[in-house]
């Protein structure tokens, strides 16, 4: 019988200190691709990530687009660059049709972009990303959990190591409790907190875990003032009413406007450091229209838009305080993303080990978010009766009283970090 063992991906937070030795083959490695680890993050040929941008933002928006038709009444919240980042570290372990799918699924046209500017380019956002700066905190990094009775190919655990700086771990399978505890105290660690229990039970087939986190937490350029925070009434329907936290700004300058064409508001607010938030409020029952036209080019639109001076206007702004959070199951979207063979026996990784045949099994990905007075934190988103402008007076105001759009951005990388919708931001 020809043996089947499985890779488990975990997606969302982690990272631990590598220890054991490592079995590694240096032959017979039939599964090759151009990448090359030269390392471009201080040469002058540009910004590599940029060449990626536009394939992450379009993964982002179809990931997006394909759990709000499944859930139109639920939270929605997750990383599409822990997503993309994981999978196109696997690819390197992936080959033929299995590689080409994965990539592609990500949304790279593969006659445009050479696998080695793709892995250059998470080499280099990774990197800049993780870079420290005042007031804002990112960081994002990879983990494999290796099966110490499997000998692992050398190219694939060098190449993750040079392009996505994985950290490697050696580890006893058969100790399910102990894998369990191992993988959860680190991703606890690494996320500050934000993410525990990831894994609640393991296979004792599993030979390899991968494991990607992104921890991002931001502080305001502009902060609320907590005391200002009163209790408020957030319509989650017509049929449902809950009470929030509802912070109050009414003295600040914010960019925002009221789109002309499609019904909605869209306010962007700076982060200290390399980041920037924009936070989209469709009219009162349009939020399906909004989803519907939701594309990195509407994105780009709105940011362009909001360079203009006449949309940086004193703003009376009334938005809630909240906790969300979002748990997928990875290997029942991804199929549906062109991810065809992957989760099925006829996936080819062989590029990770010559010894079995690996299949991947269950991937998972879990991400949190925390809005308050201060910033935001978050670890790797219809009302009704109120209108955007008072009739009263000419102040500016917009009220976050019922569901919207959030997508973090990152500034110099032009990356989609998270994306999500609020609801009902009393549900966690």
């Amino acid at each position: 019988m020809h043996l089947i063992d499985y890779l488990l991906l975990l997606l969302v937070g982690l990272l631990a200190l590598s220890h054991g030795q490592l079995h590694v083959e240096h032959d017979g490695e039939s599964c090759s691709n151009s990448s090359s680890h030269r390392q471009i993050l201080e040469t002058g040929e540009g910004s590599p990530s940029l060449k990626i941008a536009p394939a992450n933002a379009d993964f982002a928006f179809r990931f997006y687009y394909l759990i709000a038709s499944e859930t139109p009444g639920k939270n929605i919240f997750f990383s599409p660059l822990s997503i993309s980042a994981a999978y196109a570290m696997l690819s390197l372990g992936a080959c033929s049709h299995s590689r080409s799918q994965i990539l592609e699924g990500l949304g790279f046209n593969l006659t445009e972009l050479s696998e080695s500017d793709i892995h250059r380019g998470f080499q280099h956002l990774l990197h800049t990303i993780s870079l420290p700066g005042h007031g804002l905190e990112t960081r994002v990094g990879s983990a494999l959990f290796l099966s110490h009775n499997l000998k692992f190919l050398a190219k694939f655990l060098n190449d993750t190591t040079a392009f996505y700086e994985a950290k490697l771990f050696h580890t006893n399978f058969y100790d399910t409790v102990g894998t369990i505890q191992l993988i959860n105290d680190h991703v606890k660690k690494e996320t500050r907190g934000k993410i525990v229990d990831l894994v609640s039970e393991l296979k004792k087939d599993v030979l390899m875990v991968l494991v990607n986190y992104i921890y991002f937490k931001a502080l305001w350029e502009k902060p609320f003032i907590s005391s200002r925070t009163t209790p408020k009434d957030f319509y989650v329907d017509e049929n449902t009413t809950v009470q929030v936290p509802m912070m109050l700004q009414d003295q600040e300058h914010h960019w925002y406007l009221h789109d002309r064409y499609l019904p909605c508001s869209v306010l962007r607010m700076n982060y200290k450091g390399d980041a920037t938030v924009f936070f989209i409020l469709p009219n009162e029952g349009k939020m399906r229209e909004i989803e519907e036209v939701l594309t990195p080019e509407m994105l780009m639109r709105w940011n362009n838009l909001l360079q203009k001076r006449n949309f940086y206007k004193k703003l009376e702004l009334h938005f809630p305080k909240f906790s969300i959070s979002g748990s997928y199951v990875l290997d029942q979207i991804l199929p549906r993303l062109g991810f065809v063979d992957l989760f099925s026996k006829w996936a080819d990784l062989s590029g990770i080990t010559k010894q079995r045949k690996l299949e991947a099994s269950k991937s998972f990905h879990k991400a949190t978010l925390d809005v308050d007075e201060a910033g935001t934190e978050a670890a790797a988103a219809t009302g009704f009766a109120v209108k955007f402008f008072s009739a009263q007076t000419n102040r500016h105001v917009l009220r976050f009283n019922r569901p919207f759009l959030v997508v973090i951005f990152s500034t110099s990388t032009q990356s989609v970090l998270f994306l999500g919708k609020v609801v009902d931001p009393t549900k966690p």
